[in-house]
């Protein structure tokens, strides 16, 4: 059994994307060559923004929002502590300092009670994350950053293809940032990731970042980086988008389909409401969460661990001083998540198979 099975979603469809990078390896244009163009209009229009710019990596797309910005040292930037290393990572690598706040025990996203104490004369962007696949409430975090004159960034790397009030995520704040890594709900073959906005001099300042600071070749306005996006992986996306609401679709109905069998087993992710899941990861809550992964690994299915330690609990933030005990939530999920095998192509065998396990794990001396 596949975590995450893409090789039964390549063999589906094959056909368009062997002919989708056939045809990069045709004209050779393998650094922005005209995919590029195409999968940003395309994205562009699913999402429902104006621009689509797409980046080398998720955590460029960040890095080049917080640039963006004008973000860098003596600024604070606010998201969580429960999330991957990315988020803060790119608040730090722009030479800013993340800010956490500590997150909801149903949804895994921000408290978004706790988000206006954290703003300071310092705080220059909220960056909250819509993790696992839905998105936290957006209404409330554009408000309170309304009030204080903030942009926020939504790191959506787990939760494009999820909607909140029928709207899709990546589309709903000042910029939007999610990633292509071959997990994520819409993967390519590699690294890479795309912004989303509205704001047409944002757009451009983010396509000047990625791009070596350059608006044109040989003309540099910005300190930029090395942030594009091969056109292979472009190709790849192309194959797939046709098929990703589709796939969304079907992510939504296995994720509450797997709570339905675990009802009263275990804690099953909350749905909030208004929003739909794209369930990046399934991800339940039990007290003794390694000796259930132990004892699924043993019958054949595979789980992991979305993440077992904070950030403020890694050693790259010790200066940070945030003691254990200082967010409660985020350090209670860390210690009994786990993730449970999840793509478009579960069938209902599997589910029961899989469910029937995590019963007896979990009930079994």
């Amino acid at each position: 059994m596949q975590f995450i099975d893409l090789k039964t979603q390549y063999r589906k469809y094959q056909a368009a994307i062997d002919d989708r990078m056939r045809r990069v390896l045709d004209h050779g244009q393998f650094v922005m060559g005209p995919e590029i163009a195409e999968i940003e209009n395309a994205l562009a229009t699913y999402v429902g923004v104006k621009h689509a710019i797409t980046v080398a990596s998720g955590t460029d797309s960040l890095e080049i929002a917080l640039r963006a910005f004008g973000i860098g040292p003596g600024d604070e930037v606010i998201t969580v502590p429960f999330t991957w290393i990315s988020t803060a990572e790119a608040i730090s690598l722009v030479g800013a300092t993340p800010v956490f706040v500590d997150i909801e025990p149903d949804t895994f996203n921000i408290d978004v009670d706790q988000l206006a104490a954290a703003i300071t004369p310092r705080t220059r962007a909220i960056m909250p994350v819509s993790l696992f696949g839905q998105m936290p409430d957006y209404d409330r975090i554009n408000a309170i950053a309304a009030e204080h004159h903030l942009p926020v960034i939504e790191d959506a790397a787990q939760s494009l293809g999820a909607t909140q009030h029928g709207k899709q995520s990546g589309g709903v704040t000042t910029i939007g940032s999610t990633s292509f890594f071959p997990a994520k709900p819409l993967g390519c073959y590699g690294d890479g990731g795309a912004l989303f906005t509205s704001d047409d001099t944002l757009a451009e300042t983010c396509r000047v970042i990625r791009n070596h600071g350059g608006e044109k070749r040989h003309h540099h306005t910005l300190v930029g980086m090395n942030g594009r996006f091969d056109t292979l992986q472009a190709a790849v996306l192309l194959a797939k988008l046709p098929h990703f609401a589709e796939e969304s679709a079907a992510r939504n109905r296995i994720g509450a389909r797997y709570s339905e069998l675990l009802n009263g087993v275990c804690v099953t992710p909350t749905v909030a409401p208004d929003n739909t899941h794209v369930y990046a990861q399934y991800t339940i809550r039990v007290p003794n969460r390694d000796q259930l992964g132990e004892r699924l690994k043993a019958k054949g299915i595979p789980s992991a661990v979305y993440y077992p330690k904070c950030l403020h609990e890694q050693p790259v933030y010790a200066h940070l001083n945030l003691a254990r005990g200082t967010f409660p939530q985020s350090e209670c999920a860390a210690a009994e998540v786990i993730s449970l095998p999840m793509h478009p192509f579960l069938e209902e065998k599997d589910l029961i198979n899989i469910t029937s396990n995590v019963k007896q794990a979990l009930h079994a001396p």
